[in-house]
């Protein structure tokens, strides 16, 4: 038996029948719980996603603009809707293996992802930090990424308390033309 549900068998539902939304499915997190894509080992040639992303399109790769050290994607499993991660394109894991031009651009680049999820989306704030290492949360500890997580008052509401997950009302291509037609020049 499912939790939640009637112990009465005539009220039990199965899988597979009609429930009137009473289960809620996110199988695109399933990718990120397992491990997929993430890298072997610490080098870049280990399959790195941060190295691989921008040799693809902006569309398909989901890159918001680029600059000469750094570029803007959205987070494939995020946290709001907007969420996105401002990467250098070289491959370092610490904050202080950055160069001072690189930290500058990755300074300036966040303001603008900012600026853009503004225009676009009217955020009312901001959380914005660096996952030093796994012990700290990084996901991908190999390769360095500034997470710019929008928000909105109200916008923690009861599924991330009750089902431990986010609702997006966007697909991800959506948002990602939406602020890239906002970002700043």
């Amino acid at each position: 038996m499912l939790t939640g549900m009637s112990s009465d068998p005539e009220n039990q539902i199965g899988v597979g029948t009609p429930d009137a939304f009473q289960r809620l499915w996110t199988p695109h997190r399933m990718a990120y719980i397992q491990g997929e894509g993430k890298p072997s080992g610490p080098g870049a040639g280990d399959g790195c996603p941060f190295c691989s992303i921008p040799a693809r399109s902006d569309e398909d790769s989901l890159i918001i603009a680029r600059a000469e050290r750094v570029y803007a994607v959205l987070n494939l499993y995020p946290y709001n809707g907007g969420h996105l991660l401002v990467v250098p394109y070289r491959h370092v894991a610490d904050y202080t293996e950055l160069t001072a031009d690189e930290t500058a651009e990755l300074a300036e680049f966040t303001k603008r992802a900012m600026t853009a999820v503004r225009t676009a989306a009217g955020a009312h704030g901001f959380n914005i930090g660096l996952n030093q290492g796994a012990v700290a949360g990084a996901g991908i500890a190999a390769h360095l990424h500034q997470h710019v997580v929008p928000r909105w008052g109200g916008d923690a509401n009861f599924m991330p308390v009750i089902g431990h997950t986010k609702v997006l009302p966007q697909l991800l291509a959506e948002t990602r033309r939406l602020l890239a037609d906002a970002w700043p020049v």
